[in-house]
Formats: structure tokens, sequence, C-alpha cells
């Protein structure tokens, strides 16, 4: 059998879903030991095990949920016979599993220049798995981006549809012109992504969304779009600006929101701020 740590360390390497349970207390008779842990990965199959019996079932439901909010949980039991693997041998014991998650969230940075460079600098350490996207390949490369997990140069017809994006998946997009902008706002529009955001000015921003509109794009969709994205810290520099749009990709990974609204709303209000100035 795989050891349970040995599958986190895998799971994390392939970006995948996971959690790591551990059993932190153990007093009485039980079937379980310190330290004991479990590896659970997002299909519901588990590598190795924190005691059996019924009881396992639900810190295996519980290591489920925490990959979905990336929250740590403290699972205290108190055994009866029916909890034990094997009935009449234990009883009457407690413990505690500690469930963590080891989902890393993906962040796709589409366009390798200045700007996706610093953000990809800044996100990595940040705790997110970078993949950067660009048709240059003088500019997509492992060298510029160090800390990506994975570079990719190729035409934007082949590299837009050979990238996955889930509900853990965040979209920033930073390509070199308008017209390579919106291509891959249609696309990133049209995945399950948990963020999809825009560089540009809110002029720019107002025109691709009707371009696309009139291309059949959905209204609601433009309801999910960080755009201009980052949060409002009178950035300037690439730098700069890259770390306020990594602070509003950790703003809404840990608290399921950015503190500036999304869609039209954040037209609106940047808008109404240039009117006053």
């Amino acid at each position: 059998m795989r050891d349970p740590l040995e599958e986190a360390v895998l799971l994390r390497r392939r970006g995948g879903r996971g959690a790591l349970c551990t059993v932190t207390r153990v007093a009485g008779s039980a079937p379980a030991r310190e330290a004991m842990r479990m590896t659970v990965r997002a299909d519901g199959s588990a590598v190795g095990t924190v005691g059996g019996g019924r009881f396992e079932e639900e810190v295996r439901l519980a290591a489920l949920r925490t990959m979905a909010d990336e929250t740590c949980r403290t699972l205290a039991f108190e055994l009866t016979e029916d909890d034990e693997a094997e009935p009449g041998l234990v009883c009457g014991g407690t413990l505690e599993v500690f469930v963590e998650p080891l989902t890393v969230p993906r962040l796709v940075v589409l366009g390798a220049g200045h700007l996706g460079r610093a953000l990809a600098r800044v996100a990595a350490p940040a705790g997110f798995r970078v993949t950067v996207v660009d048709d240059r390949p003088t500019h997509a490369t492992t060298e510029r981006f160090p800390s990506a997990a994975e570079v990719v140069a190729l035409p934007w017809e082949e590299a837009l549809p050979s990238l996955a994006a889930d509900d853990l998946t965040f979209v920033v997009i930073v390509t070199r012109t308008c017209a390579m902008d919106e291509r891959c706002l249609r696309w990133a529009l049209s995945t399950p992504a948990r963020y999809v955001g825009m560089i540009g000015s809110t002029r720019k921003v107002a025109k691709a969304r009707e371009r696309l509109l009139r291309e059949g794009v959905p209204a609601e969709a433009f309801e999910r779009l960080h755009a201009p994205v980052g949060l409002d810290l009178g950035a300037r520099t690439h730098e700069e600006i890259a770390l306020a749009v990594a602070a509003e990709l950790v703003a809404v990974r840990r608290t399921g929101a950015s503190p500036r609204p999304a869609g039209s709303a954040r037209l609106a209000a940047k808008a109404a701020k240039a009117g006053k100035a």
C-alpha cells in the first residue's frame, strides 16, 4: 500500500484535489493510534487509514468538504462497539482527527509580458500553482518564469482548448493586445473558473463586453468578470499592479468574494470614481 504522505505529495505536485487526515489524539480504547494518516482523493478513494470503522467514513466525507472549501477541520469521536473496525474488541475510546486540504488552486496567466511575469512571481509564493500561456516562444519560457509550474508557448487557437479550468481555477488575462484579451475572455467565460479577471481601462472593458455580447456571449457571464482586474490600490508599476491582482485572488480564495464588486457593478464604480477625479 502506498504511504499516505507520499500520496499527499503526489497530489500536491500534480495540482490535484485531496485532503490529509491525521489522528492527533487518542484516549481510552480505540482502533487508532496517534499519527495514523489517510489521504483522501477527489473521487473519494483513500490511501491509508485512521482506524477503520464507521467513524472513518465520517472522516472521508469531511475530507471531501475540506477539498471544496479549503477549510481545516478537527473531528472528535466518542466510540462505541458499533463504531469499531472489529466489534467486541474495543469500546469506550475517544479520538480526534485533523483534516487539512492538500488542494493548490491553479492560476492561469494568459500573457507572458511584463505584468504576467510580475504576477507569476508574486502568486506562486502566495499559494497558487501557476500556468503561464502566450503565443510567443520567446516570452513563454521557463527561464523567464522559474516559479511557474507550467509554461505553454502555443498559438492561442491551440493553447486555449488545451487548458483545463474548474472551480478552483483562477484566470487572469494580461495579453499584449485588446483582440487577444477578448479571445481569451471568450474562452475564460465559457469555463467554470472560480475567478476571471482582465487588465484594462473601464472603456476597454466596456467595449470588449459590447463586442462579445454581439457575438453571443450571454450577458450574465460578464457578471463573473473582475475587470479592471485587481484591488483598487492606486497601483502604477507592473509590480504594484501584480500585488493588487494577487491580493484580490487571495481575497476570493479565502473569503469567497473580492472587496470590490464584480461584473457591471465594478465598471460603474470605476466610472463614478473617474468622474469625481
